[in-house]
């Protein structure tokens, strides 16, 4: 071997050494370096901070006390929040129950009323208590069992404990007719949800048909302003659909032989739809409805109210919080968050609007040490871009929740990233991670990372090449 080779050989080893010997935040730092050098972040802002999850001690951070928008690692926030207020077994309460009588024939002489007790989950198709023809069916089987056969009043959707406003403020048009955008209600239904089957079409038109509605949506008009995107440009159709509508605009591009079988929309009256299928199921089975479904808020704008309840006939538990947070986490339902929030107020005798929700959450971890002010909360999801948090004050409520009893189920509900667990969020221009991370040797972190405003995608691959360095 020449002395070129030893030498380039040599280097390359000495290299190695030193790289070797640097320690986990040492490289952690040079990692940061490499993407805030990138073209990517050439106008963005990016945050990082790395706690010791032992001792809480920073051991790097980079604009950790910025006010960042989050996106979905809210999530976190409001999951440690609800743990902490409302205890781990919470769970929420439907009452299905009726007003006036029931005559000697059957007839139920009043109203049949569902009332909404702010759970999110009722109909929803992840917990086997849950699901719409399970919950359906409890209330066949306590309505026959009162012996009712037909009805002369309506069915109601009583959604009226929440208020009337269900979009939180801040939100963008684009997004609250979409699945991700469902608002919360008093009364929610199969997650405030339904979904629109597409076919794009290789014509001089391009058009985009709809094959076909699940449920079924007889009540709302669907118009269909969707054109063929190109093949291999994904789904960037968006329904535009506000809270109480009887229309929903369909606008966009849906990509040629896309496998994707179509978009899921925001229900625009989620109480409404729930009285909708009661007695829908109800007709089917002869147990005939004089009147058409509404519901609490309905009434209101006919200056009416909801009757005084008679007889309660069956109340549903919804699962416990950890169940709901194990799904608000994994999958990032957005809805969950919002109804926690509300929660949040409501359970410490607020008005429960999002407001109130949130000065709740702020003003608790206030109480804890955290500085108020670096938690600038408008939703409990992180759908709003308006939302400020500081990575600092996202890593000290992580560091604080792992001395509590529920930390397991929080732990575990956080999704597997870059062989951590960490909660991702992403909007617009906006992707950040937060979480923990136990490397080789048992060092624990606690992990923030998040950048606001970078250009282009594929993002996330450069955020988790710098976490790599704490494997």
């Amino acid at each position: 071997m020449n002395i070129v080779r030893k030498t380039a050989l040599l280097s390359l080893i000495l290299l190695q050494q030193f790289a070797n010997a640097q320690s986990p935040v040492e490289k952690l730092e040079q990692a940061y370096q490499v993407l805030k050098d990138d073209s990517q972040a050439k106008h963005a802002i990016i945050g990082l901070c790395v706690l010791d999850a032992n001792t809480g001690k920073l051991l790097l951070g980079k604009n950790e006390e910025v006010g960042l928008a989050t996106a979905s690692t809210l999530k976190t926030i409001t999951s440690a929040t609800a743990f902490h207020m409302l205890g781990k077994d919470f769970q929420y309460q439907t009452t299905l129950a009726y007003s006036g009588k029931i005559s000697p024939d059957g007839t139920l002489q009043g109203d049949l009323i569902i009332v909404g007790g702010g759970d999110p989950t009722l109909g929803s198709w992840r917990y086997e208590s849950t699901k719409e023809n399970y919950i359906l069916q409890q209330w066949v089987t306590a309505i026959q069992r009162a012996g009712i056969k037909k009805i002369e009043g309506k069915i109601i959707g009583d959604d009226s404990i929440w208020g009337t406003q269900s979009t939180p403020d801040g939100w963008i048009w684009q997004d609250i007719g979409n699945y991700y955008g469902a608002g919360p209600s008093a009364l929610s239904w199969r997650e405030n949800q339904f979904d629109i089957h597409l076919k794009a079409n290789n014509n001089a038109d391009k058009s985009v048909s709809i094959l076909k509605v699940v449920p079924e949506m007889p009540y709302l008009k669907i118009m269909n302003e969707l054109i063929a995107g190109p093949e291999g440009s994904g789904d960037h159709a968006y329904s535009y659909l506000p809270p109480d509508a009887s229309i929903a605009y369909l606008r966009g591009t849906w990509a040629l032989g896309i496998s994707k079988p179509g978009v899921s929309t925001a229900v625009p009256n989620p109480a409404f739809d729930a009285a909708y299928r009661l007695q829908d199921t109800l007709s089917r089975i002869g147990i005939a409805t004089q009147l058409s479904p509404t519901t609490a808020r309905l009434l209101a704008v006919d200056q009416q109210s909801v009757p005084t309840i008679q007889q309660k006939l069956i109340t549903i538990n919804s699962p416990t919080l950890s169940e709901i947070v194990y799904w608000f986490n994994k999958k990032s339902v957005n809805l969950y968050g919002e109804h926690l929030l509300k929660t949040l107020a409501w359970k410490s005798g607020k008005l429960p609007t999002t407001l109130n929700g949130s000065q709740t959450e702020i003003n608790f971890w206030a109480e804890k040490g955290i500085d108020r002010h670096s938690l600038n909360i408008t939703d409990g999801s992180g759908l709003s871009p308006a939302i400020r948090v500081t990575p600092m004050a996202m890593a000290e409520i992580l560091f604080q929740s792992q001395k509590e009893s529920w930390f397991p189920d929080f732990y575990k509900s956080l999704p597997d990233n870059n062989g951590m667990k960490l909660k991702s969020g992403s909007i617009a221009d906006v992707s950040a991670y937060a979480g923990y991370h136990t490397d080789k040797s048992g060092n624990k972190y606690v992990i923030v990372i998040n950048i606001n405003n970078y250009s282009g995608t594929g993002i996330s691959k450069k955020l988790f090449k710098v976490l790599d360095a704490l494997k």
